[in-house]
């Protein structure tokens, strides 16, 4: 139908977490193609998102953003628009308690992330 050859790929990380869900309802809602990533390890605590798994452009991967080459290749295959990097591997207790480790443990992450991001962006102008 008309917008699908402009419907939005998007990826979230921490979609199962208060921000990455909102987010993917209203990206959904915006008839954008979402596709979160979720830890194996998280797949008890979906309900933020148990309602929308019905969703015909709702799609989620299993990987860990704290594994580079597990993120890599899902990017590599969906290959998105956009990236919501929300993932934290915290919860909200542990960085409550130990706000200094948890930002230890997040920014070489982060900086691995964007790197990864910024390589991907230049192979695909280039190619």
């Amino acid at each position: 139908g008309p917008g699908e050859a402009s419907m939005k790929k998007v990826c979230i990380t921490g979609i199962t977490g208060q921000d990455g869900s909102y987010l993917a309802e209203f990206l959904l809602s915006r008839g954008a193609e979402v596709h979160g990533i979720i830890r194996r390890a998280s797949t008890f605590n979906t309900a933020r998102i148990d309602h929308i798994y019905s969703n015909k452009n709702f799609k989620l991967h299993y990987g860990d953003v704290t594994d580079s080459l597990s993120v890599t290749s899902i990017i590599q295959e969906i290959k998105p628009d956009e990236i919501y990097n929300l993932a934290c591997p915290a919860s909200p207790i542990q960085y409550q308690h130990d706000p200094v480790q948890t930002t230890k443990l997040l920014a070489p992450h982060e900086v691995r992330f964007q790197k990864f991001w910024l390589s991907t962006i230049s192979v695909g102008q280039a190619g």
